[in-house]
């Protein structure tokens, strides 16, 4: 016998994912401020007061389409192997986000993913957006970490690394390289991140 809640959360994901998949083509054609609520509602063909039970603010609309990246690094150390570090987690998931041409780690050169990262970074509200989500996941991997004092700076290194590394990327990708052609690079400059975060900058100074 079919779960009757069961199948009223899958549509509502699904409503949820249509709507945001509009509304990021309009997005990505028109601009993020170029675009109105009521643009949305009509592409979606919802009411407005429909658009906003699923989405309070117009910038969760494109944050959506990464929610299931939210607080992914503290999933990680907590569902680690037993006898395996936290960094050493981390890290074999970064290099495996590469193999995978993972969207966030920048390396991924189809280009709508290019578009809509430009869209994110070039986006003042949206960066805004962004930092807030960053802060949820140092917040998480830090109490993942531990909680203490050094958890946070440990989070807040890892974070700072991978957010450079993915723009790092995708600046490569947006010159023109391909994804495959950058791949050797983008893992060798992962490592030589982790090596700074288990190590420190090595400045003799």
């Amino acid at each position: 016998m079919s779960n009757p809640t069961g199948l009223r959360e899958r549509k509502k994901a699904r409503t949820r994912d249509a709507i945001s998949e509009a509304a990021i083509s309009l997005f990505l054609a028109h601009g993020f401020d170029g675009v109105s609520v009521a643009d949305i509602a009509a592409a979606a063909e919802i009411s407005k007061p429909t658009l906003f039970r699923y989405f309070p603010a117009k910038e969760d609309l494109v944050l959506h389409r990464i929610a299931d990246h939210a607080g992914e690094s503290a999933r990680v150390v907590r569902e680690r192997p037993d006898g395996t570090s936290p960094l050493n987690a981390l890290h074999a998931h970064q290099r495996d986000g590469l193999d995978r041409r993972d969207p966030v780690t920048g390396l991924n050169d189809h280009p709508q993913v290019l578009a809509f990262y430009r869209l994110m970074i070039t986006t003042p509200s949206l960066v805004a957006r962004m930092a807030q989500y960053q802060f949820d996941n140092e917040n998480a991997l830090t109490e993942a970490l531990g909680g203490d004092t050094p958890a946070r700076l440990r989070a807040a290194g890892f974070l700072a690394s991978h957010r450079v590394l993915a723009e790092t990327n995708w600046r490569k990708l947006t010159a023109g390289r391909g994804a495959d052609e950058v791949y050797p690079e983008a893992l060798a400059d992962v490592d030589l991140a982790f090596e700074l975060l288990r190590h420190g900058s090595g400045d003799p100074a």
